[in-house]
């Protein structure tokens, strides 16, 4: 028979914390905690305290201190919009984010209804090819890259590929010959793919004022243009731009555009711009200038109101297409979503050769004093990528900090604010820790997945659409 010490030693090190955490007085109450928390993966936890007072006579409304919660510590949401770092925190980010696109097409939190009624585009803009890539077929053909009459490129490597690859292949996005294909074009893509959207932004302004026969600088008395823009990784590790286009009036979203604003000149701008826009490397005796342009592939569609279509391409399909993806990283694309410190990082990554290639490539160049301001080395781990993943317009709807404030207000209070009766509030509070230890991950990691299953539930039952996104 073995003895409480040896039956102890025998256990895992998650189970040894497991009966740590449950015989803590304080349990009960931090399970309470992580659940408001979502069961946030890597919460970080606060001390302080926040006060509430009447502004006109001093007296205390509310009062919290953390002076009585276990470990005399608070947990908030680490906020992480990355899937692969927090699942809750991204799902509640993605959440936002369809309630930030969605806004500024059928209107609410701000933004006028009629919005519903202004042009609007929905666009893809992909990066322009590096080099051939294995793929899962096209339109014209189930096979990756079919060629009867065969050939070799220089490096004595097939130019074609008769295989029919599936979905989770991992040949997917590997080049067909990695000596053929353009990793410094690839990388310098990414570091200017900001500044290109800027000119790109800028290009359908000037294409919309000259198709109106006016100048561009009185186009603003007549029209805003207004957006909200998403990043994706493909498989072969390059990103293109999922965008809400969208025409106002000058003065913004509660103001109708011109008679003449129709959604073809929206879209006959969007495609004449995006087929002249570009921009120029600095130049580097190792890389020459390259002159960055968009991809020949370019998707612009009209999106519809549910209400009276059924074309896919619909507000709200638009809004969790967008929410959807803000969520993912290069890490969705094999790669790896935290910062490379030092070059042996890049070779014991856990990547295929091809997204290893990209990493060096950023090295390298990020080493070059003539390359410096594109700060490749920092942002290796994107592959030079260093844009938001989430851009908007002013104009465009409400925003992240807005829907935060009002979704903690709600939590926080079932009182609406009161204009009349003004209150001021006092905070202090300080950080002290974060994360989890091993059985504190493996409790709310149970908590997280019983409430996205609960929300699936919710939604089955309901049928309340909109992506799924409440």
């Amino acid at each position: 028979m073995l003895d409480q010490a040896e039956r102890l030693r025998l256990l895992s090190s998650t189970e040894r914390d497991l009966i740590r955490l449950v015989h803590e007085p304080g349990f009960p109450r931090w399970l309470d905690q992580i659940q408001a928390t979502g069961g946030c993966a890597h919460p970080i936890y606060l001390s302080g305290h926040t006060t509430v007072r009447d502004a006109a006579t001093g007296t205390v409304l509310r009062h919290y201190d953390t002076s009585g919660e276990p470990g005399g510590r608070m947990p908030v949401r680490c906020r992480n919009r990355r899937a692969s770092r927090c699942q809750p925190c991204a799902r509640l980010h993605a959440g936002d984010t369809f309630h930030l696109v969605r806004a500024g097409l059928v209107g609410g939190k701000g933004v006028a209804d009629r919005v519903q009624l202004h042009p609007r585009l929905f666009v893809t803009l992909t990066a322009p090819s590096f080099g051939s890539v294995h793929r899962s077929g096209t339109a014209n053909s189930a096979y990756c890259h079919p060629r009867r009459e065969g050939g070799q490129c220089s490096h004595g490597r097939p130019l074609g590929c008769g295989r029919q690859h599936s979905d989770t292949d991992p040949a997917l996005g590997q080049p067909l010959c990695p000596d053929c294909y353009d990793y410094t074009g690839h990388v310098l893509w990414h570091a200017s793919a900001g500044l290109l959207w800027s000119r790109y932004v800028h290009t359908v302004r000037r294409h919309l004022a000259s198709a109106a026969g006016i100048t561009q600088t009185r186009l603003r008395e007549h029209l805003t243009l207004s957006f909200a823009k998403v990043a994706e990784y493909q498989k072969r590790g390059a990103v293109h731009f999922h965008a809400v286009v969208r025409l106002d009036g000058p003065l913004g979203p509660a103001s109708p555009p011109p008679l003449w604003a129709t959604t073809e000149l929206l879209e006959a701008a969007v495609r004449s711009a995006a087929a002249s826009v570009e921009v120029r490397t600095p130049y580097s005796p190792a890389t020459g200038e390259r002159v960055i342009r968009w991809g020949v592939q370019l998707d612009v569609h009209a999106i519809r109101s549910r209400a009276f279509t059924e074309s896919a391409v619909t507000d709200d399909a638009v809004a969790a297409y967008v929410a959807k993806y803000v969520s993912k990283s290069v890490g969705d694309a094999g790669g790896i979503d935290h910062r490379i410190t030092d070059v042996d990082s890049i070779r014991l990554a856990p990547v295929n050769a091809h997204l290893r290639a990209l990493m060096g490539t950023c090295w390298r160049l990020g080493g070059l004093p003539e390359l410096a301001g594109l700060n490749l080395r920092s942002w290796t781990h994107t592959l030079g990528f260093r844009g938001h993943v989430l851009t908007k317009s002013r104009c465009y709807s409400t925003t992240y900090g807005a829907l935060r404030n009002a979704r903690t207000h709600y939590r926080s209070t079932d009182r609406p604010p009161d204009p009349e009766n003004p209150t001021v509030t006092e905070s202090t509070w300080r950080y002290v820790g974060s994360g989890h230890s091993l059985a504190e991950a493996e409790l709310a990691a149970g908590i997280a997945e019983d409430l996205a299953q609960s929300r699936e539930l919710y939604a089955e039952v309901g049928e309340a659409g909109g992506g799924g996104y409440g």
